[in-house]
């Protein structure tokens, strides 16, 4: 047995089992022979951690990865980025069935660059800062890449106004992408073959306010109307194709690290936490700016955030941040009385939000890493949390980084074929575990999800 996992991000339950499932004619008919739904994802329900924690089955707080992005040496202002090398003494599945001597081709799955060795074929993902990077495991597999399908594309800005080229861009990067997984699946050896289309996330961020009537942006008889309705077509041809090339004897997978719905505005949390005393200025900003650049009062700080689809709140903690105000024997008391305020907050009409606070120890068992003091889904993540300082207000009606239009919502998508035709609720730890038993692997004791039957 093998298995093909095509992994489409922030693929959204509504979308493809409900609203755009008649358009999708190969979508539809594997999914009569399929166990298919709903699969849960990690808190935070992010492209990064989600996809590693789907490859691992471990928790973000295990494997220290709580964004794209992390505070260095809890500095106020230094960061690191999220990378495949924070994972190499992680077992994903590759790593497992590589030791008994399964060969996997790897393409696209977020955090994969820099590539690392394994037995068979790695194409990195999105955060490859360009194609003049070694890019493939092994390294001469860039050559043969370019030969066959030109320059790779990994990603393409997607918070722009230039709706026309956007439109253009996606479709190439998808179908150049593909065009190259046509030719692994055919030219390598393998038995897992996993790739991710980081295009569908990109598309629903960039074009939802145009087909979302209950969006607070929307366009009616907008020219980019269908756009997300035409890009989904465009997996599902893509989809027939790459079943054609396939046996009977190769399982089908179809995933998504976390769904998508429309973004009500931006919260911007910086600028509450002035408001509400926790955060001090020495001087107003004339401009917009991140709050590694404002001009903050550490020693009168007591907390400060990080924008994103949730905010990440740290406190200023004495003996750990340089300028730290708050006592160690205070801290928990600040924690829980600041998520209590945080809760109470309102949005833009003056009613109450679905806000969810958490403490990372609420969420994992352990914390490894730089994590967060709090972590906040600001109306169940209808809200972005937007970081930047200088607005004048708590609320945007648009994100504070480039145009956005959609959130994320916490149900990807997961489909097995072939398999009894069944709908079920699924989490994103039990796809590793799920995965592995398709395959005849045994299942490693650490791994926290089970087998989806």
């Amino acid at each position: 047995m093998k298995a093909l996992v095509i992994g489409w991000d922030c693929a959204t339950p509504e979308l493809v089992f409900n609203k755009f499932l008649d358009e999708l004619p190969n979508f539809r008919k594997l999914l009569k022979n399929a166990t298919y739904g709903r699969m849960e994802s990690c808190d935070p329900p992010i492209t990064i951690p989600a996809w590693m924690v789907m490859a691992t089955s471990i928790n973000p707080g295990k494997l220290g990865i709580y964004g794209f992005r992390h505070r260095k040496n809890n500095s106020y202002t230094d960061i690191w980025i999220s990378n495949s090398l924070k994972f190499k003494n992680v077992p994903k599945v590759w790593d497992i069935l590589g030791k008994y001597g399964k060969k996997s081709c790897i393409v696209g799955l977020p955090p994969t660059y820099p590539p690392l060795p394994l037995n068979g074929c790695m194409i990195s993902c999105f955060i490859t800062p360009d194609a003049t990077k070694d890019y493939t495991y092994p390294v001469e597999l860039k050559k043969e890449i370019e030969k066959e399908i030109g320059k790779y594309i990994f990603d393409v800005p997607f918070r722009t106004d230039e709706k026309d080229e956007l439109v253009k861009n996606l479709w190439e990067m998808t179908q150049r992408r593909h065009e190259l997984i046509k030719y692994l699946i055919q030219n390598k050896e393998w038995d897992l073959f996993w790739f991710v289309e980081i295009g569908l996330d990109r598309v629903q961020h960039a074009f939802w306010r145009y087909f979302d009537e209950q969006h607070h942006l929307h366009e009616p008889n907008s020219p980019y109307k269908n756009v997300i309705r035409d890009y989904y077509k465009l997996l599902d041809k893509n989809l027939g194709e790459l079943l054609d090339l396939i046996d009977d004897d190769t399982a089908v997978f179809i995933v998504s690290d976390h769904g998508a719905k429309r973004m009500k505005g931006a919260f911007c949390i910086n600028e509450w936490l002035i408001k509400n005393k926790w955060l001090v200025l020495k001087e107003e900003p004339k401009e917009i700016v991140s709050i590694g650049k404002a001009d903050v009062d550490w020693n009168k700080t007591k907390a400060w955030g990080w924008g994103g689809y949730y905010a990440r709140i740290f406190f200023n903690v004495k003996g750990r941040e340089e300028n730290g105000i708050i006592s160690k024997e205070e801290y928990e008391k600040m924690r829980k009385k600041l998520a209590e305020e945080i809760r109470k907050a309102r949005d833009d009409r003056g009613n109450v939000m679905n806000t969810k606070v958490f403490t990372p120890e609420e969420l994992y068992p352990e914390c490894n890493g730089d994590p967060p003091d709090l972590m906040v889904y600001f109306d169940d993540l209808y809200w972005r949390s937007a970081g930047t300082i200088g607005h004048g207000r708590v609320h945007l009606e648009k994100n504070d980084t480039g145009p956005d239009d959609a959130v994320h919502a916490k149900h990807g998508i997961f489909v097995k074929y072939p398999a009894d035709e069944k709908r079920i609720e699924a989490s994103i730890y039990d796809f590793a575990p799920t995965l592995l038993h398709t395959l005849g692997i045994e299942i490693p004791k650490h791994m926290e999800g089970k087998v989806i039957k």
